[in-house]
């Protein structure tokens, strides 16, 4: 028996939406309504409905917290003024420091 199961959607590897290649105008991925991911079921794949994402919410959520692994997400945002990038830049000063050391 196959069991219907939630994998990343193979067309947009996830992301939901595609950008093309020179104009950088967005759109959603058809193959699974913008999700990231698909109901796998039979060797085929389908949209999830949106009638399902609360009860599909936890395993989703897990699903998408491995993919910003994958991609070197640490979970930990950093505030502007901690980010290298933004050294030297008024937003790299922290707002809520007496001296621009913090």
């Amino acid at each position: 028996m196959n069991r219907k199961t939630i994998t990343r959607c193979a067309s947009c590897d996830g992301f939901g939406w595609f950008e093309a290649d020179l104009s950088g105008v967005t759109e959603e991925c058809d193959w699974c309504g913008g999700a990231g991911y698909v109901y796998h079921e039979a060797g085929r794949d389908s949209v999830i409905p949106k009638a399902d994402y609360a009860a599909a919410a936890d395993e989703l959520e897990a699903l998408e917290l491995e993919r910003l692994r994958e991609l070197g997400y640490q979970g930990v945002a950093k505030k502007p003024w901690q980010q290298r990038i933004r050294k030297d830049t008024q937003l790299g000063r922290n707002p809520y420091s007496k001296t621009d050391e913090d």
